[in-house]
């Protein structure tokens, strides 16, 4: 199963143009669902992204879409959680790591700084990956790009795709 990943967009309060590099991978690769972490801000990018696959969204800090706070997708033998970030008073790796078993979730994927952020960790004898995919429109200190994951049963990898 592939999932694009993306998070902080802000279509429509920060930009009016749709991301035309995000549609263009989107297209090429053919994913088979779309998670976006938050940030979305217009519905009409929400219904031009299910072109491309269905699509689950969580609310951001900048959203006032009527979007849940945060899921859970079970994708194969996989739970991935899905949530903004705001809700933390820091988005550090022990925070999100215990969200995540919270969750019961094997990845958890975040947004909120618009910057690229991967790694795993083992807690209690769970493996968590996280994963914010940064901002396909206004990364901070960082390429704009977004990320997808390949869940084969029970297996994830995670692939960055950065446009410039």
């Amino acid at each position: 199963m592939l999932i694009a990943v993306m998070s902080d967009t802000h279509y429509g309060d920060k930009t009016r143009n749709f991301p035309s590099l995000l549609f263009r991978e989107l297209e090429k690769r053919g994913p088979d669902l779309i998670l976006h972490a938050g940030d979305v801000t217009s519905p009409g990018l929400l219904e031009r992204l299910e072109e491309f696959a269905p699509v689950i969204a969580v609310r951001g800090n900048a959203d006032r879409l009527g979007l849940p706070e945060e899921q859970v997708v079970d994708a194969e033998d996989v739970k991935i959680g899905l949530l903004h970030g705001h809700q933390f008073f820091s988005l550090n790796a022990q925070f999100l790591t215990l969200k995540a078993l919270d969750m019961e979730a094997d990845v958890l994927i975040f947004g909120h700084t618009h910057m690229y952020y991967y790694d795993t960790y083992s807690i209690h004898g769970q493996k968590v990956v996280l994963l914010n995919p940064g901002s396909p429109t206004f990364p901070r200190m960082d390429s704009a790009g977004f990320a997808f994951i390949k869940v084969e049963g029970d297996k994830v990898s995670v692939e960055r795709v950065k446009f410039w």
